[in-house]
């Protein structure tokens, strides 16, 4: 074993020549080795450590020669093995990269857009789910490395009459969907899933675990929904869990061009945000059609009277329904096969064969009819991807702004989340170029005064940190940060400077602490 130890310190300290030295890396992962069981550490010389680096990487574009790889990957199986690495890393000058699910659109939870040297703590281990559903309310403690397939299975085969609200796709890691807000098909009528988050377990900057109580009130606030890996590694959450009808009902109904597709959506933009809340709707738009899926929290009998009253322009009959269980339509609205067996949430595979670029908006003013008309034609381009609308609106728009971090509330029709995808290398400017071009054609029509991002759809281009004397600036967050917090922006900060003063928990738009300085 210690043959092995100084083989590998001695690959990891060839690669790297900045700061901090070699040296201080050696002593980082001699205290890691101290500290934590040896088979949790990954480092560049283990036969396997592109294996678990690969194992939650969503995007190829973040896995090539140039990328920055970690130092090593440490995977914790308990909250005090976090606890030292923060406690190593922060002796030994080694900054800390957290992932839990991998779909950080940047790839920012286990690479670095700078050369540095930096250890990843994947959580993909701390995964249990513990349901508490005797009680008056219904809860759960649910770790950071769950993904919310793991979460949603596990709440509804322990009670079919419960559930929780957070995003459709399974693979997802808790941790950093809980840390950016949360948006889902439920959130109309139970708000976010930051919105239904009662208490945490996090170790803070000096290496501490707390709970609620502990870490105060401003901190509680800052981590749902500021954005991960900014104020310390949340390693468990509490939430609310919500009840659910036996039966609930979903649709695709797919319009094209021909079909009237630019009619119902100009009728959506008003309706889709002041519907009952317990009937969601969101448009996702490729090419010359619009695809208008729902979930509806009931019975399809109760569902076709309702839609032909207040969105008659949609056409929806009881031949578009599909009733299921709420388990079964979290699987549909992913794989959309209502057929698809509820078991396939517990897949974590990843796959590294499509490429994305990501981008984000809010519309507060329905787009004309006009405008759409020349917005379709961009779906058409070489390079187009396509939009995925979500409508806000219900109970998401009674919560006052300042509530959480995430600001995007009362006033907002609905979120717009921009893709582009590419296979290879070859696709990447073209797509790149589409949805850059796209991003700006589309700023006349959404939010202007400040234009507004979500940050679970992180986004460099809107702004990176700039550091000086090894601390991020406030000036240069706020460039990106009142992007993806509004107002909010000033308070996370504050709390970055009460709680981590000297900027340790950062990436490239992580929340600058406020100092007296700045």
């Amino acid at each position: 074993m210690a043959v092995f130890r100084i083989l590998a310190l001695l690959l990891i300290s060839s690669c790297y020549v900045s700061t901090p030295s070699s040296a201080t890396s050696d002593g980082f992962l001699q205290c890691l080795w101290e500290k934590i069981p040896g088979e949790l550490i990954y480092t560049q010389g283990a036969s396997n450590f592109t294996d678990v680096l690969v194992s939650s990487i969503r995007n190829p574009k973040f896995f090539t020669n140039t990328t920055v790889r970690p130092l090593c990957i440490v995977t914790p199986t308990d909250a005090s093995h976090v606890q030292a690495a923060v406690r190593c890393g922060r002796v030994n000058g080694v900054r800390l990269r957290v992932r839990s699910g991998g779909h950080d659109y940047e790839g920012l939870s286990y690479r670095s857009e700078r050369p540095e040297v930096f250890a990843v703590v994947d959580l993909a281990n701390l995964r249990a789910v513990t349901v508490s559903a005797d009680e008056w309310v219904p809860t759960a403690w649910v770790d950071s490395g769950a993904t919310l397939g793991e979460l949603y299975y596990t709440i509804a085969k322990n009670n079919s009459g419960i559930a929780f609200p957070a995003g459709i796709c399974p693979t997802i890691g808790v941790g950093g969907h809980f840390s950016g807000g949360g948006i889902g098909m439920m959130m109309r009528r139970f708000g976010l899933s930051i919105d239904n988050v009662l208490d945490a377990k996090l170790v803070n900057a000096n290496g501490d675990l707390v709970d609620r109580a502990a870490m105060g009130e401003d901190l509680f606030w800052a981590i749902r929904g500021g954005g991960g890996e900014s104020f310390g590694i949340v390693v468990s959450w509490k939430v609310s869990l919500v009840k659910v009808p036996s039966t609930v009902t979903a649709f695709n109904i797919a319009k094209t061009l021909d079909q009237g597709a630019i009619d119902v959506l100009i009728k959506w933009q008003d309706v889709g945000p002041t519907l009952p809340s317990d009937i969601t709707i969101r448009v996702i738009i490729q090419g010359q059609r619009a695809v208008f899926q729902s979930l509806y929290l009931g019975t399809c009998g109760d569902l076709v009277p309702t839609l032909s009253t207040l969105f008659p322009e949609l056409g929806m009959t009881s031949a578009d329904c599909l009733e299921m269980t709420w388990l079964q339509s979290a699987v549909f609205f992913n794989t959309w096969n209502p057929n698809a067996p509820v078991e396939s949430l517990l897949i974590r595979n990843t796959s590294l064969s499509t490429f994305t670029k990501n981008k984000s908006d809010y519309v507060r003013r329905s787009i004309p009819k006009g405008a759409w008309k020349n917005i379709f034609p961009w779906l058409t381009m070489n390079g187009a991807g396509m939009m995925i609308l979500e409508p806000h609106g219900g109970f998401i728009g009674t919560i006052p702004t300042e509530a959480t971090p995430y600001p995007h509330r009362s006033g907002v029709l609905y979120n717009v989340q921009y893709i582009a995808f590419w296979s290879g290398n070859d696709g990447d400017s073209v797509a790149t170029s589409w949805i850059s071009n796209f991003y700006s054609f589309m700023g006349q029509y959404v939010s202007s005064s400040r234009r507004e991002a979500y940050v679970n759809y992180r986004d460099l281009d809107i702004g990176e940190n700039v550091v000086v004397n090894d601390v991020s600036t406030f000036d240069s967050g706020r460039v990106w940060g009142e992007k993806y917090f509004a107002g909010n922006y000033q308070r996370l900060a504050a709390v970055k400077g009460a709680v981590d003063p000297t900027d340790y928990f950062r990436n490239e738009q992580s929340i600058p602490p406020l100092l007296q300085s700045n």
